[in-house]
């Protein structure tokens, strides 16, 4: 069976055909990413995507939606979308479809897909685990955060809001992070940290500890900066970042009581060898008595280049299998 698998975060849709059968993914098509800025719905964008492959879309939609799920009426949270559930079948013209959260998308592609989809980050050198709890996490436009649950009669998904904890400072700097971002925000929450704009109040933050004026940059400018290497003080936020991110994915899991962990997200590919060289793994083992337990858990990267996708695909089989 065919699907229009879809999966929208906070600055980009992206999209593919799926063909899915007995309740896992078979192929995908190349996807096609479009920016949520030059469309003002999920419609218009779904029919730019038909346009441009040039053939009349499966009549069966799989969306991940950086949201979470509920009600007649779902805003997402880092994008002007709206979507009507009720109206998927007259602006999409979707007999079938599937709605699931984005990290919950992400939660099935860890569950579906095989070893070779990851690469180890910390940890012992195991594949994970085939039973128990693996807790998802990833930075991109926000942080998200699932928990897939596998057991014998196979997995279950539990779609979660951990991005918007607290966040925890854990040293002087990250205090003078957290001051900062609380006169714009009143409460931190750790996605205000360890998400994609995140490294803006980090990097500013920086420059005035450092004593160096702080320069009006957005995050898309300040990324460019620190993975290309062209600033120190921009190469000192990433590293920042990646010790904030191994602090807050080891709270995650001391939460789930996991036996695995995977990072995904938007970000989290693009980081990949900053995770390697970073003080992450340290962050993610320093919880005090719990020490031991943390240093147990196999931490992954999930590899996939769209594991969003692949993820709705998915749900969709899983929820309609035959």
């Amino acid at each position: 069976m065919e699907v229009v698998a879809v999966d929208i975060g906070g600055t980009h849709a992206r999209f593919a055909i799926a063909e899915v059968a007995e309740g896992r993914v078979v192929s995908m098509s190349e996807t096609m990413k479009q920016k949520v800025a030059e469309h003002s719905s999920l419609q218009l964008a779904w029919q730019a995507y038909g346009e441009a492959i040039g053939r009349p879309l499966p009549r069966a939609a799989a969306i991940g939606l950086a949201s979470p799920i509920n009600g007649d009426l779902i805003k997402l949270t880092n994008n002007p979308w709206i979507i009507r559930p009720q109206l998927i079948p007259e602006r999409l013209g979707a007999d079938t479809w599937t709605l699931v959260n984005d990290f919950e998308a992400i939660g099935h592609a860890v569950a579906q897909l095989g070893d070779d989809s990851f690469e180890h980050l910390c940890g012992p050198q195991t594949t994970l685990p085939d039973r128990g709890s693996i807790t998802v996490c990833g930075p991109g436009t926000g942080l998200g955060v699932a928990q897939v649950f596998r057991h014998k009669g196979g997995y279950d998904i539990i779609a979660t809001e951990g991005g918007h904890v607290d966040f925890a400072p854990l040293d002087e700097i990250e205090d003078a992070i957290v001051k900062r971002l609380r006169k714009a925000h009143n409460r931190v929450s750790t996605e205000r940290v360890v998400a994609g704009p995140g490294i803006v109040a980090i990097y500013e933050t920086l420059a005035e500890i450092e004593g160096k004026p702080v320069l009006a940059r957005d995050n898309l400018a300040v990324w460019d900066l620190a993975l290309e290497a062209k600033d120190s003080l921009a190469m000192a936020a990433l590293d920042r970042f990646c010790l904030s991110l191994g602090a807050v994915a080891g709270d995650l899991a001391l939460t789930h009581g996991p036996k695995g962990v995977v990072i995904a997200g938007g970000l989290g590919l693009r980081l990949k060898d900053h995770l390697l060289q970073s003080g992450f793994g340290e962050r993610f083992v320093a919880k005090g008595r719990f020490r031991n337990l943390m240093s147990s858990i196999p931490v992954k990267l999930i590899t996939h280049p769209e594991p969003g996708l692949y993820g709705a695909a998915a749900a969709f089989a899983q929820e309609h299998a035959q």
